[in-house]
């Protein structure tokens, strides 16, 4: 049997001086689709709605991978001075390629940033810096310890219950956004102790989308964390054939 054809975006990095543009994708992410059995395509950053519309017609589903932040004056917000914004190209086709993405019904799996984007995308909305908008909220990020990890606390019944079962969790964390409002369609599956979301799933009939807060695909992962691409993939074997269909 054929693999299945996994999308996944990219981060870009503007021209500067000498330097030219370029497209960078850390290798965790093609490593842990290649390792449960899916072929990844790196996708560029295109322009056109109907590249990306050709390009869906010939994949069995999407992983939007994490990067900076997304920029919320695109969304009628001021700019908080924490924000670190993605690069406007990256961003401008990262929002498309997603709301095309869930127009369409296309399996997904959003990581970091990713995640928040499929919220956002979606109708929900972002706390901006966790500090400031969750008062006691535990660290979610150390500038000082990149393996910083707290644990989680799991929905029974969901995809993260199946991957991780019962005892305690600890899952990587370096973020200082997250989901405020999540969207209609999706449900909380795994939280912080203190509150804050870090996995999603959707309950959309005939749609496999679900994301994480934290990076699976990063060296700082538990070897238990490759189960989360394995369900990913058996979504999206399930559900490819009926995503080429739509016109």
């Amino acid at each position: 049997m054929s693999k299945p054809i996994i999308a996944l975006n990219a981060d870009y990095r503007e021209a500067t001086g000498d330097k030219p543009a370029f497209s960078v994708l850390t290798a965790g992410y093609y490593n842990a689709l290649l390792e449960v059995g899916a072929l990844p395509i790196i996708v560029p950053p295109l322009a056109e709605e109907q590249d990306i519309e050709q390009l869906l017609d010939s994949v069995d589903g999407v992983l939007l991978v994490g990067g900076a932040d997304l920029d919320p004056r695109r969304d009628g917000w001021m700019l908080h001075p924490s924000v670190r914004p993605l690069a406007s190209r990256r961003e401008t086709f990262d929002r498309t390629f997603a709301r095309i993405v869930c127009e369409r019904r296309v399996p997904v799996f959003g990581i970091g940033v990713g995640m928040q984007l499929l919220n956002l995308v979606m109708g929900g909305n972002l706390h901006l810096h966790i500090p400031e908008d969750i008062p006691g909220a535990l660290p979610h990020k150390d500038l000082l310890d990149p393996s910083h990890r707290h644990t989680l606390e799991i929905a029974s019944g969901s995809i993260m219950d199946r991957v991780f079962g019962d005892g305690e969790l600890r899952v990587n964390s370096w973020h200082h956004m997250a989901i405020d409002e999540v969207a209609e369609g999706f449900e909380v599956t795994a939280r912080c102790p203190d509150g804050v979301i870090e996995a999603i799933e959707s309950r959309v009939p005939d749609w496999f989308a679900m994301g994480t807060q934290f990076h699976p695909e990063a060296a700082t992962a538990s070897a238990l964390d490759l189960r989360i691409f394995e369900e990913f993939l058996m979504g999206a074997k399930d559900c490819a054939p009926a995503v080429r269909l739509v016109a």
